[in-house]
């Protein structure tokens, strides 16, 4: 039996949530086992090399960028290190599930700064929508003298940066080839953590290490190439759901490696942002079918 695009889009989607968390599974083991800078530098040199020639062999090196695409590409490779840097301080101190299901408020910010900054419409259901699915972060983070642990704050930094990431991202000109800008972003990560690792002395890599920073960059990789394929096929609010898969593997990989298992406030604030942000995927699905219908050539 054939496969819709919509079902291939679903898979592409959870294949690549799935990568990204196992990526995120090995970082945090070898949290401690060496500095910071040196950690991310290698993983950025393995993913520069292994996406360099993936972009070489799809021709994206081909392509002439413009001055305003390139000024784009340039705040957006800002954005991803600052959310990097953030989301993996948070990762190495706090829960792998606490940290995913943060970031799980992805799409309620940026249905948010769609609307305050490229004047997207949104109707007060999305909008409360919005501010219960805060509300449900609230009860992860939670800020106050008792379960409050401040490395959440690193967690927020990163949903704030990758906002910003996203929104940068819609600018781009559609010809722009998406392994170019990986490619440009993962060079940027390299060479930025690389000059910052030259202040502390490097630790030797044994057969662990290594095999953790490879096998971590051959998951983003994984990650990131599905990402980009999800976008090519199907519609993206049949897809876009499927990005809280990653929930469900932070619980089954933060139990398994780290005998983590988040406590039932923590659930609680997961399933409310998780439940919000289908929601406003929902309605987001339902203006848009509206918007085609109205578009429609009338019957004769």
């Amino acid at each position: 039996m054939a496969r819709s695009d919509n079902l291939t889009a679903a898979i592409f989607m959870m294949v690549s949530m799935a990568a990204f968390t196992i990526n995120d599974t090995f970082m945090k083991m070898l949290a401690g086992d060496m500095p910071f800078n040196q950690l991310l530098f290698l993983r950025g040199l393995f993913t520069s090399i292994a996406v360099g020639g993936i972009a070489w062999w799809m021709g994206a090196f081909r392509f002439a960028l413009g001055g305003r695409d390139a000024r784009i590409i340039a705040l957006r490779t800002l954005a991803e290190l600052g959310a990097t840097y953030c989301f993996l301080t948070a990762l190495f101190n706090m829960p792998l599930a606490n940290v995913t299901a943060i970031l799980q408020a992805l799409p309620l910010t940026l249905t948010l700064a769609a609307a305050l900054f490229l004047r997207d419409p949104v109707g007060w259901r999305r909008m409360v929508a919005v501010l219960v699915g805060f509300a449900g972060v609230m009860l992860i983070v939670r800020p106050g003298p008792e379960g409050f642990n401040p490395y959440a704050l690193y967690g927020l930094g990163a949903v704030c940066c990758v906002t910003l990431r996203d929104l940068a991202t819609r600018g781009l000109s559609r010809e722009v080839p998406s392994m170019l800008v990986t490619f440009v972003t993962a060079m940027v990560l390299m060479v930025v953590f690389g000059l910052a690792s030259l202040g502390t002395p490097w630790e030797p890599l044994a057969a662990r290490e290594t095999g953790l920073i490879v096998a971590a960059s051959g998951f983003v990789i994984v990650g990131y190439l599905f990402s980009v394929m999800v976008m090519r096929v199907g519609e993206i609010s049949f897809s876009a759901p499927f990005r809280y898969t990653a929930i469900l593997w932070a619980l089954l990989l933060g139990w398994l490696a780290f005998g983590e298992w988040p406590d039932p406030l923590t659930l609680l604030g997961a399933g409310i942002v998780v439940g919000c942000g289908l929601f406003t995927l929902y309605r987001e699905a339902r203006l848009g079918r509206r918007i085609a219908l109205s578009r429609r050539p009338p019957r004769r």
